[in-house]
């Protein structure tokens, strides 16, 4: 079976290192997808907008990274319309034990999930 192209929405100012573990565990051999871009760490304004929706537009959904300051992340909040707007599937993923917000522009029925192996083997394949 192909792996899925995840996009991966996250807080630069505040997360990288959860990127970074995310980023090791598509590395596994048993993932079910691959990194196929990431969060882009420009100024928002309509020119990054739009390169922002061609990038999300190429993958099969994104995971958004959840940490203690997500809800304040302009660019995540940006990132998430865009795939809403494009119906691109997506999760939020808890990065942060008990301290992980969801972002600014979710749906109420949008479910924040523990981030554990199995749940994100689930979730890539659609289990929400």
């Amino acid at each position: 079976m192909a792996k899925k192209k995840a996009f991966i929405s996250f807080d630069y100012d505040y997360d990288l290192e959860i990127k970074n573990a995310l980023v090791a565990q598509a590395e596994n051999d048993d993932s079910p997808f691959e990194i196929r871009d990431l969060s882009i760490q420009e100024a928002i304004d309509s020119n990054w907008k739009k390169f922002a929706r061609r990038r999300i537009k190429n993958c099969d959904l994104m995971i958004v990274l959840c940490g203690k300051h997500t809800d304040k992340a302009r660019g995540v909040s940006a990132e998430l319309l865009i795939a809403q707007e494009e119906r691109i599937p997506y999760f939020l993923l808890a990065g942060r034990k008990n301290t992980s917000v969801k972002p600014t522009g979710v749906y109420k029925t949008d479910k924040l999930y523990r981030w554990t192996w199995d749940n994100v083997k689930i979730l890539i394949d659609g289990g929400r």
